[in-house]
């Protein structure tokens, strides 16, 4: 098939983007400007393609241009090693591109005729109730300060991505990641911690014959259950 990746150079992105070209696939790997990341897409098997996620107009184009089967979105906009000093400006930001930027790849894929979507979440905004939380539980709607954030923009982008008309849509809600260019080497101290492969390697898999609809992709814990990722990812 042929693959746009939205976010081909963060975290998830660069582990991703190989695992792609190896299976097959004709990948386009979405960056904001020319230079060493785009350099290392080339590297990596896959087609840069200049974008920003807010040029509405620009992504429309671009992914027109590409013709994608899939859209894989993997759109994050998060300091290095998540840097507490910089994280409330973060989490406004992350929070934007989960939003305004969903929808605009939303109407792209749209308009260029994809087929299907997969699209990055997470999995430790559920509200409180009985665990372990399955997918139909409820988000933390009633939270507040920086989690209420967070709340909106994942409640933005999902809704987005679930209800596009013509298209099939993959939502993974991600546990905390780890792994190389993470920040975090190990998962010690981390609650609900998913390899960074592991979260790649569950995008690879959603883009094949997979039922819409929303995946927790978690390691075994108690209070996250990861049956339906199991069950239909495999």
């Amino acid at each position: 098939m042929t693959v746009f990746v939205a976010g081909a150079t963060g975290a998830i992105g660069v582990r991703l983007v190989p695992m792609l070209v190896a299976a097959g696939h004709r990948v386009f790997g979405m960056t904001r400007a020319q230079g060493p990341r785009a350099d290392a897409l080339l590297d990596a098997g896959a087609i840069p393609v200049i974008a920003d996620v807010f040029d509405a107009d620009g992504l429309a184009k671009a992914v027109r241009a590409t013709r994608p089967d899939v859209v894989i979105h993997q759109l994050t906009d998060l300091p290095t090693g998540l840097d507490p000093s910089q994280m409330d400006e973060a989490i406004l930001r992350n929070a934007r591109i989960r939003s305004e930027g969903t929808a605009n790849l939303v109407a792209a894929a749209r308009e260029a005729g994809v087929q299907r979507m997969v699209a990055q979440s997470v999995a430790w905004l559920y509200a409180p109730g009985t665990e372990p939380h399955g997918e139909d539980d409820p988000l933390d709607t009633a939270a507040t300060g920086s989690r209420q954030v967070s709340v909106g923009g994942i409640s933005a982008l999902e809704q987005a991505v679930l209800s596009a008309q013509g298209m099939v849509g993959v939502v993974l809600r991600y546990g905390r990641i780890w792994g190389p260019g993470t920040g975090s080497d190990s998962p010690a101290g981390n609650s609900l911690p998913l390899h960074v492969d592991d979260a790649a390697r569950a995008a690879l898999l959603a883009i094949g014959d997979v039922p819409a609809g929303i995946y927790n992709i978690v390691e075994p814990n108690d209070s996250v259950s990861g049956d339906k990722a199991h069950r239909f990812l495999g």
